[in-house]
């Protein structure tokens, strides 16, 4: 397994790389910077099968449209924030001054499913709470976690947007992620890396909500 860490967009989003499992095949968390990602996949010769979306909000999209149309990679995105891809406000784009090109959804997620993506096995948690359609992606051999705008580093994704809320975030993070068994890298969509563990011991958001549900 190999992963890449892009630092992309006008926001600096997280945009990950990974691949290592099927030749050269990979996949693509939260795109934001299309000539970026395609220098990238060039250098290295990959070629992505699906593109995953934690959540729909401009700033983790933005090259979505253009790497589908380029590469024919699926995108996945949770039903619920699926209109931010087809021109829907969702995305906060126009209240951002942000324009964002329009591309329709190849797989609409629920929450549960368990995608095959470039050889790598791929379980979607639905934690809503920064968005509604806010999803974290588990990949349980590797024993990591692709957490969106859901859980930072000693920090959680912001709740004052539309579609935000408070306690709906803090119990995605704590009944959801919290609970899943063992240790795991997380890898968030802003800021750097942190683990599993550490934030269930020192995340001083959700601890301070609820210390004794996981």
């Amino acid at each position: 397994m190999e992963l890449v860490t892009l630092i992309t967009g006008p926001v600096e989003v997280n945009t990950y790389i990974l691949f290592g499992k099927n030749g050269g095949e990979c996949l693509i968390v939260d795109p934001s910077d299309t000539d970026m990602v395609a220098q990238e996949l060039e250098k290295r010769e990959l070629k992505p099968t699906h593109i995953l979306l934690t959540h729909g909000h401009f700033d983790h999209i933005l090259s979505v449209a253009d790497l589908q149309e380029q590469y024919g990679a699926k995108v996945c995105i949770h039903e619920q924030d699926a209109a931010a891809l087809t021109g829907g406000r969702l995305s906060l784009g126009a209240m951002m001054g942000m324009g964002v090109r329009r591309c329709a959804p190849d797989m609409l997620l629920k929450g549960g499913e368990t995608l095959d993506c470039a050889g790598f096995s791929v379980k979607v948690l639905h934690t809503p709470g920064h968005s509604k359609g806010s999803v974290c992606y588990v990949l349980g051999e590797e024993k990591l976690i692709f957490s969106g705008d859901t859980l930072f580093r000693l920090s959680v994704g912001r709740t004052d947007l539309p579609g935000g809320e408070a306690n709906e975030l803090y119990s995605s993070i704590a009944y959801c992620l919290f609970r899943l068994e063992g240790e795991y890298a997380v890898y968030p969509g802003h800021m750097e890396q942190t683990s599993l563990d550490y934030e269930r011991r020192r995340n001083p958001f959700v601890n301070r909500w609820s210390p004794d549900t996981w």
